[in-house]
């Protein structure tokens, strides 16, 4: 009897150790993410402005001392509109000068005139000689030609004068000048530049590395820095064929598709650089489970609320990211934390994805 009770004790202290044994695993919050997928592979971004495509710089045609400047750096301007004028002292005195020998000539053409007329009627009547008319008719005709010369520095003359005021030659905003007041200019050095507003691009530095390597499957996203939801797209018109020697870049110049009414002139952009790819999605780094020569990642049920693992292709991984081209499907969640020690089949609770 006694030996039977202390078996009896012995069972049931079995039972109990059983019982332990086989409670359950307790549920283990974790850090998800859900799966996107991307068809666009992200090369760069990069700071830029808003610029003008067309831009011009005037001087003026004569030399000269600036008297003054009209307007300042900002300025719209319509066609014909005066920006500078030089002192016109001298183009006076030229214009004065050449008006002065046109009268001259003038006045002696009066006279060759007269006189070749006397001798064509001197002859007329056989009582002039034809020697006389010859030199009239002659002197005439040079008198003619010394007229057409004076009235042609007359308007030379004029021209000059009116070349010491500088105009605008369409509608367009100053955005620099490049002399001042009191200073002494040749013909043809720069003094203005003016840029037509109604032509915008997007203007940006790109190092030498990514330059060489653009090609037609690129896509620009060009976004205000200061409210990036004003963004457009745009395309490259234009990328310069020799790199700065100071940053080792090649400025580029993109066709914007749409110009948003926030993108003034100066306006300061990021240009986002991607190219279509084949779809692919990008984990954390601490998603990927590698063991037995496998790669794995760890994809909860939302319905049962476990936990399986899921063969992937890894094509790429950096310090803080892996890129999969299969494995997983656009929104399913993956777990991004404690991936070693999870169990198949094992209860999880899961609220945001991890940031």
């Amino acid at each position: 009897m006694k030996r039977l009770l202390m078996m009896v004790s012995a069972g049931m202290l079995l039972v109990g150790c059983s019982s332990e044994d086989e409670a359950p695993e307790p549920i283990r919050p974790v850090l998800s993410v859900k799966v996107e997928p991307q068809v666009q592979s992200q090369l760069g971004r990069f700071a830029g402005s808003i610029q003008a495509r067309f831009e011009s710089t005037l001087g003026f045609r004569v030399s000269g001392r600036i008297a003054r400047r009209w307007l300042d750096v900002g300025a719209q301007v319509k066609a014909g509109d005066t920006l500078a004028t030089l002192d016109p002292t001298d183009q006076q005195n030229q214009l004065r000068a050449a008006e002065g020998d046109l009268a001259k000539v003038q006045a002696q053409w009066i006279n060759a005139q007269a006189d070749a007329r006397r001798q064509q009627q001197l002859y007329d009547r056989g009582v002039g000689a034809q020697a006389q008319l010859d030199i009239a008719q002659t002197n005439l005709k040079t008198t003619s030609a010394a007229l057409e010369q004076a009235r042609s520095a007359v308007s030379q003359a004029r021209d000059q004068l009116d070349y010491s005021t500088l105009r605008s030659d369409h509608a367009a905003v100053i955005t620099n000048w490049k002399a001042e007041a009191g200073q002494t200019v040749t013909a043809g050095q720069a003094v203005v530049t003016l840029a037509r507003p109604d032509v915008k691009e997007a203007v940006i530095d790109l190092p030498i590395g990514l330059a060489e390597q653009l090609n037609k499957g690129l896509t620009f996203t060009v976004a205000s820095q200061l409210d990036p939801s004003i963004n457009t797209t745009a395309s490259l018109r234009e990328l310069e064929p020799q790199a700065d020697a100071t940053t080792r870049t090649r400025r580029a110049r993109l066709t914007l598709a749409s110009t948003p009414a926030a993108f003034h002139l100066g306006t300061a952009i990021s240009v986002t650089l991607s190219s279509a790819v084949t779809p692919r999605s990008e984990l954390p780094l601490s998603a990927l489970l590698e063991r037995d020569g496998k790669t794995q990642v760890w994809v909860i049920d939302p319905q049962q609320k476990t936990v399986a693992t899921r063969d992937v292709a890894l094509i790429d991984r950096t310090d803080q990211s892996i890129i999969l081209t299969s494995g997983v499907q656009p929104g399913e969640r993956v777990v991004t934390a404690g991936v070693n020690s999870l169990k198949p089949g094992q209860k999880v609770t899961f609220d945001e994805d991890a940031r």
